[in-house]
């Protein structure tokens, strides 16, 4: 059965780091690009990624990127939103230490 769904996610990211990576995450290049986010469609399902305006989050003289990102699933499973879901946050995941 398929499910219309939407997530929404803070992400410590500028535009730009997430054009780069959202070919990884999606797992494919083949989507529409606009300024304000990509649309995935293979004709039973859609999946459309809207970005915020670039933001910023200060910590006393530290400043970090903020942008807010909304999913929009529709015509996927549950099953394939969570595994779209594992491989969007594996591919913005980022090592620390």
């Amino acid at each position: 059965m398929s499910v219309g769904k939407v997530i929404s996610k803070e992400m410590g990211i500028t535009h730009q780091e997430f054009f780069r990576n959202i070919p990884r995450a999606l797992g494919t290049d083949e989507y529409v690009k606009n300024e304000d986010g990509v649309i995935v469609d293979d004709g039973s399902r859609r999946l459309e990624i809207a970005i915020s305006e670039q933001g910023e989050r200060r910590i006393a003289l530290f400043t970090l990127p903020v942008t807010h990102v909304t999913l929009t699933f529709r015509g996927y499973t549950e099953k394939g939103v969570a595994e779209t879901m594992a491989a969007f946050d594996l591919a913005f995941q980022r090592g620390g230490g």
